[in-house]
């Protein structure tokens, strides 16, 4: 099979969806007044309501779109889905009332959740010792999403709060018909596995993905390590102007700083470190990284500094594509869906989560009555469940590494 066109549909489909929350944002608060007919305070409430909403969808429906993969084909999946992700789009964009708005969002988060049916179509066709690599390219393509959907959203908002969710559809449509021409089916009889409502849901996938040798531990890192990276988009606006007086011009630039270097690393650098240290030592690596990624974004003084090493900052990025491998090689094929779906669904709790969270810490220690006043406090939090990923993974690093040996052997 010739894997360049259903690889670069996988990644343009990761892409819109991605680009698919980033892509409204700056045209929210005005979208959010004009419906509800309320000022720009109550608005930002109803847009949090409805971001949770969409977030909330996604732990949901995951390892249902997941597991639905697993029994009627991904191609399928990924076709309906972005068909209704078009069509939801264009509601949106006509929607007249906020009710209407928060339905397109509930909907828009089922069919956005197709990050688990994409990333177990790469799976399939990628052989055991490239499947980092190419899991690398899922972390690029959300990279490049996270870059240009507030950059396409903000120069679209000049035509009107409604321009996005028309070029939204207009994207998910045009890749729709790609993915009809080009996009062969990876789920054979060999490779089936029955469609079961008991394993279609995040408690029922948890418990009997988690029955597979090795895998709770990796389950638990991949929750933890999710809060702690939702830091970013969480607390980066309130802690840059708080510490540094940016602007949303510069946090829209230091944004995107961050997403290109994302994208590099998880797009270029992830094969050469797992060619030199292996899979496990790539994770741990990466812990590393990200835990001085954290400390020097919290303590650096100087915003201009902080521009200038927060690429380095992104090298921990290329835990995560480690990380999936070593999860995705100790699943069957018949799997791969059901457990892509739980990891989508634990990526969702995150974005639930880490906001949360994080934001009540950034309150916490840079309000007038802080004990002490430390805005970088998120980070460091962050930290610390970091270093509690390092050392679950350490404990059984030496099984880990045994499987990869095994993998590559075979």
């Amino acid at each position: 099979m010739n894997n360049r066109l259903p690889i670069l549909f996988i990644m343009i489909t990761l892409v819109i969806d991605a680009m698919g929350i980033g892509l409204i944002m700056p045209v929210m608060p005005d979208l959010m007044q004009e419906l509800a007919h309320t000022d720009l305070a109550s608005a930002a409430k109803w847009g949090g309501v409805l971001a949770a909403s969409f977030a909330v969808m996604q732990f949901l429906f995951s390892p249902t779109i997941g597991s639905a993969s697993d029994r009627f084909g991904r191609r399928r999946i990924l076709l309906v889905s972005l068909f209704f992700m078009a069509i939801d789009y264009i509601v949106m964009a006509v929607a007249g009332t906020i009710w209407l708005l928060l339905i397109g969002r509930i909907v828009g988060g089922i069919t956005s959740a197709t990050q688990s049916t994409a990333t177990a179509y790469i799976a399939d066709i990628s052989a055991p010792q490239d499947k980092a690599k190419n899991f690398g390219l899922v972390g690029a393509a959300f990279g490049i999403g996270f870059v240009f959907g507030p950059l396409i959203g903000g120069f679209l908002s000049a035509y009107g709060p409604r321009a996005p969710f028309i070029a939204a559809a207009i994207l998910a449509g045009a890749n729709f018909i790609f993915g009809a021409f080009i996009l062969p089916e990876t789920i054979t009889d060999k490779n089936r596995r029955d469609f079961d409502w008991k394993r279609a849901n995040p408690l029922g996938a948890f418990k009997n993905i988690s029955k597979l040798p090795g895998l709770k531990p990796l389950l638990i890192i991949q929750f933890l390590y999710s809060v702690a990276f939702f830091v970013y988009p969480a607390v980066w606006a309130y802690f840059t102007r708080e510490r540094f007086g940016w602007d949303g011009q510069m946090v829209g630039i230091s944004l995107t700083i961050y997403g290109v270097s994302m994208a590099v690393v998880q797009g270029m650098l992830i094969q050469r470190f797992i060619t030199r240290f292996g899979l496990v030592r790539t994770v741990l690596v990466g812990f590393t990284f990200n835990m001085f990624g954290f400390l020097a974004v919290a303590v650096i003084p100087n915003g201009t500094i902080l521009l200038f090493l927060l690429p380095s900052t992104t090298l921990g990025g290329i835990a995560g594509p480690a990380l999936l491998s070593i999860m995705s090689r100790a699943a069957s094929d018949d799997q791969q869906g059901e457990l892509q779906g739980l990891l989508a669904s634990f990526g969702s709790v995150g974005m639930i989560l880490s906001p949360i969270i994080m934001t009540q810490t950034f309150s916490y220690f840079s309000g007038a009555s802080a004990p002490i006043y430390f805005p970088g406090a998120p980070f460091i939090l962050s930290i610390i469940l970091v270093l509690a990923c390092f050392v679950i993974f350490l404990t059984a690093a030496k099984k880990y590494s045994q499987q990869t040996e095994d993998d590559n052997a075979t």
